[in-house]
């Protein structure tokens, strides 16, 4: 007859060999795929929206002001 600490060790034993026999398999989930984005697509379109259209906003008022800023 086990004692219960001794049966929590066992238990503890099964499970730290059973994680030695995993390791080094790498899930099919966890690995990158090449064609995803960090970025959304939308939040590239607004980026480049902001940036294109403050440059313009900042060409239109060099053009106004005579290039004297």
């Amino acid at each position: 007859m086990q004692t219960t600490s001794r049966r929590v060790a066992d238990r503890k034993i099964e499970k730290f060999q059973k994680n030695i026999t995993k390791r080094g398999a790498v899930h099919e989930t966890t690995t990158k795929k090449g064609n995803k984005y960090p970025v959304g697509p939308i939040l590239l379109g607004f980026f480049v929206f902001v940036v294109i259209g403050s440059s313009l906003f900042q060409i239109i008022r060099t053009a106004t002001s005579g290039g004297m800023a």
